[in-house]
């Protein structure tokens, strides 16, 4: 697998097109900080570490109720990275979605990223 981030975000959006209420992914800490970010944003309802049948860390991943449409929006990819300063943050879809940022303080949203004037690879937008 090239881009573990992309996968997740897939899994995600197939999983809500197909009104599921919950989906796996594999396991890693950047998935792990993506998801907290989205939790917080309320895209998602919670995610919790679970084993898999062969020993394998996975990451359980609990959806809202799909009463909305939730775009996602990979910018950074493995063959082009997008890096950013604080000050070229731009708001996504005016204020309503959210920019997820790979900072020095860890996985956080543009917003934060721009109050705490520190830049970082902007890993992708959800809105």
């Amino acid at each position: 697998m090239t881009d573990p981030i992309a996968d997740l975000l897939t899994r995600i959006r197939n999983a809500y097109s197909s009104q599921k209420e919950m989906t796996k992914a594999p396991h890693s800490s950047m998935k792990m900080g993506v998801l907290k970010v989205m939790k917080e944003r309320n895209f998602i309802k919670d995610y919790k570490e679970d084993k898999s049948e062969k020993g394998f860390k996975e990451i359980a991943i609990n959806l809202l109720p799909s009463g909305k449409e939730i775009t996602f929006k990979r910018i950074s990819k493995p063959g082009q990275r997008i890096y950013v300063k604080s000050s070229e943050i731009k708001k996504v879809n005016g204020g309503l979605g959210v920019a997820i940022v790979s900072t020095p303080k860890g996985i956080i949203t543009g917003e934060e990223a721009v109050n705490n004037k520190v830049g970082g690879e902007l890993i992708c937008e959800i809105y």
